[in-house]
C-alpha cells in the first residue's frame, strides 16, 4: 500500500514538475478515461493520443492521474486510513489486483453513465472505493480493529469475514454505507463541491468501485470463510 502511494505521488509529482502544458494534456487524453473515446470513429475524429489502445488500457491508467495536489492528498489519506487494512490481510499482490478491478469496475460504470462525452475521468477514488467496501467486510466484525472489543494485533486481521448478509446486518456497516452512499449522491447529483476535488465529481465511479469491492472481496481475501457458511 506503501508502494502504491508514493507511485501515486511520484507520477503526479513527475506531471507537475517535469512535463510542459501540451504533455500534461497529451497523458491525460491518452491515459484517463475519456467516454467519447467509445464513439464510432472516434479515435480518428477527435485525433486522440494513444490510439485504439487506450481503449482497453484507460480503463485502469485513470486510476493513477490526478488533477491537483489536494486531489491527490484526499485520496492517498483515504487509501492509508482503509486500504491499509486490507493490504494488511490481503499481502501486496491481491490488495494490488482488487484494487485494479475496482478501478476498472468504476470506469465501466462511469461509462455506461456518460457514454460519449468528452470530459476525461482521472483520480484513484474508484479503486479506493473498493478497498473501503472490502475493509467492511471485515473491519466492524467482532474482535476487528474497528469492531466492538476491537483489537488492534495481526489476529484483528486475520479473523474469518462475515458473509455479504452478516455484514450488512452489522449497525456499524450499514451506518458507514449509509453515509457513504448519501454522501456520494449528494456530491454527484446536487453537484456539492468536495474537497480535492478539481471539477465535477465521478459518483458513479466510486459506486462501481464500491459495489465490486464488497461483492469480490471472497474472491481475494486468503483468510478461510467461517464454517457457518461465511
Amino acid at each position: 500500500m506503501r508502494s502504491l502511494a508514493l507511485l501515486l505521488i511520484g507520477i503526479y509529482a513527475a506531471d507537475w514538475f517535469l512535463m510542459p502544458m501540451s504533455s500534461r494534456i497529451e497523458v491525460l487524453l491518452a491515459y484517463g478515461f475519456l467516454p467519447a473515446r467509445y464513439l464510432p470513429d472516434a479515435v480518428e475524429l477527435y485525433q486522440l493520443p494513444g490510439g485504439e489502445g487506450a481503449k482497453v488500457w484507460s480503463f485502469l491508467t485513470y486510476a493513477f492521474l490526478h488533477g491537483s495536489w489536494a486531489h491527490l492528498f484526499v485520496n492517498v489519506m483515504w487509501m492509508v486510513v482503509f486500504g491499509s487494512a486490507v493490504a494488511r490481510r490481503f499481502g501486496a499482490a491481491r490488495f494490488l489486483l482488487l484494487s485494479a478491478v475496482c478501478a476498472v469496475a468504476g470506469a465501466a460504470l462511469h461509462l455506461a453513465f456518460h457514454f460519449g462525452e468528452l470530459v476525461p475521468m482521472i483520480g484513484a477514488s474508484a479503486a479506493i472505493s473498493g478497498q473501503m467496501a472490502a475493509a467492511t467486510r471485515f473491519v466492524f466484525d467482532m474482535g476487528g480493529p474497528l469492531g466492538a472489543m476491537r483489537r488492534t494485533d495481526d489476529l484483528a486481521y486475520q479473523r474469518p469475514a462475515s458473509n455479504m448478509l452478516t455484514t450488512l446486518s452489522n449497525p456499524r456497516v450499514a451506518m458507514f454505507m449509509l453515509v457513504w452512499f448519501g454522501l456520494n449522491l449528494l456530491f454527484g447529483v446536487v453537484s456539492v463541491p468536495i474537497v480535492g476535488e478539481g471539477g465535477s465529481i465521478a459518483w458513479e465511479a466510486h459506486i462501481g468501485g464500491f459495489v465490486a469491492g464488497f461483492a469480490l472481496f471472497s474472491l481475494f481475501d486468503p483468510v478461510p470463510r467461517r464454517r457457518n457458511g461465511g
